[in-house]
């Protein structure tokens, strides 16, 4: 007789997956009503009546914390890369005027570490609550032979609501409005390719300080969210347009928000720029276009305003806890081209 062939003995076990999910509803627990179902059902249901709107538009969107995960799990940081998918997923729809609802994740693993998974879920939990918007349940899946056991990698997306009415999206900037920039807590979930690269050139850059932490704690500091700094604007008329900056920088996603035949001049000496990007700069050699492009480099979310409502809507930023300035301008374009960024003068180091 050949050995039988079973699924426990292929890597996966069912049994123990079941467990665990049953042990995942502390976890998902919530008083929100929106929420009509609990774990276990096949789907998630969610009531979308939303009585003080006219006209509710859903605002949707998927993402993962990139390859800053990996340095995450292998410095013990798990709470921590929960918050960074989360704020970051919630920072993408806000820059709309939407308001976070709920979120659903996935946790795929080459072998199910169940206090590894217990945590995850719990702070992705934990990390919906503090922006105000539920985690209705998601999927764990072990895939050995395509991950190795003691790997992880987290994605998610939220749905968030917004009057249609009250949508910011950058058509309403203008000639003459304001850039006004808000500070990023650190390098956030974008260029960490780059960083694993320098750690790998250079380790003894895990010697090295930055913003009075270590280098590992300065590159793991938890994606700033900046929902409940904002969220007092969103019916401010003088807030045109914003933009999260992700990957591609200032440059790559402030001209995503402008409209046709308009520019953002950035004077780049404006911008505070944080010891890690000095650092990063410094010892891995990297040209300014690149931390440019590849870094917030202390902008984690640009905002355009209307010039009349600027220096109030700063001193709310700042009022919020999180420091915000001038760092441009919007000007009629030069050339019949594509919305741009344009940055005048040099980046002080």
């Amino acid at each position: 007789m050949a050995e039988e062939l079973t699924y426990s003995g292929s890597g996966v076990d069912i049994d123990a997956a079941d467990e665990l999910k049953r042990g995942f509803s502390r976890s998902l627990e919530t008083a929100n009503k929106r929420v009509l179902n609990k774990v276990g059902a096949f789907a998630s249901l969610f009531d979308a009546h939303f009585p003080d709107m006219r006209h509710p538009v859903l605002v949707i969107k998927t993402e993962e914390p990139g390859s800053k995960q990996k340095l995450a799990f292998k410095y013990g940081r798990i709470e921590s890369i929960c918050f960074d998918m989360i704020n970051h997923l919630v920072n993408d729809i806000i820059v709309m005027g939407a308001t976070p609802l709920a979120v659903q994740d996935a946790v795929i693993c080459g072998k199910i570490g169940k206090d590894m998974v217990r945590r995850l879920v719990a702070g992705i939990a934990n990390a919906c609550a503090e922006q105000d918007c539920v985690l209705t349940g998601g999927e764990t899946s072990e895939q050995p032979g395509v991950l190795e056991a003691g790997s992880y990698i987290l994605t998610s997306t939220i749905v968030g609501v917004v009057e249609k009415t009250a949508i910011i999206d950058g058509s309403a900037i203008k000639e003459g409005d304001a850039v006004i920039a808000l500070a990023s807590s650190g390098v956030h979930t974008n260029g960490y390719s780059l960083i694993r690269a320098l750690m790998e050139r250079k380790p003894e850059v895990l010697d090295m300080a930055a913003d009075g932490s270590s280098f590992i704690d300065a590159i793991l500091t938890p994606h700033r969210c900046y929902y409940h700094i904002l969220k007092g604007l969103f019916a401010n008329h003088g807030l045109h347009g914003m933009a999260h900056i992700t990957g591609g920088g200032i440059e790559g996603n402030l001209n995503r928000v402008l409209p046709e035949g308009l520019d953002a001049v950035i004077h780049a000496d404006k911008i505070v720029i944080p010891d890690i990007f000095k650092l990063i700069r410094r010892e891995g050699g990297v040209p300014d276009a690149d931390m440019r492009r590849t870094f917030n480099i202390g902008v984690g979310l640009a905002a355009v305003v209307d010039e009349a409502l600027a220096d109030e809507i700063v001193r709310h930023i700042i009022s919020q806890g999180c420091n915000c300035y001038r760092i441009g301008k919007i000007e009629k374009e030069s050339a019949n081209n594509a919305p741009k960024v344009i940055f005048e003068g040099d980046l002080s180091w």
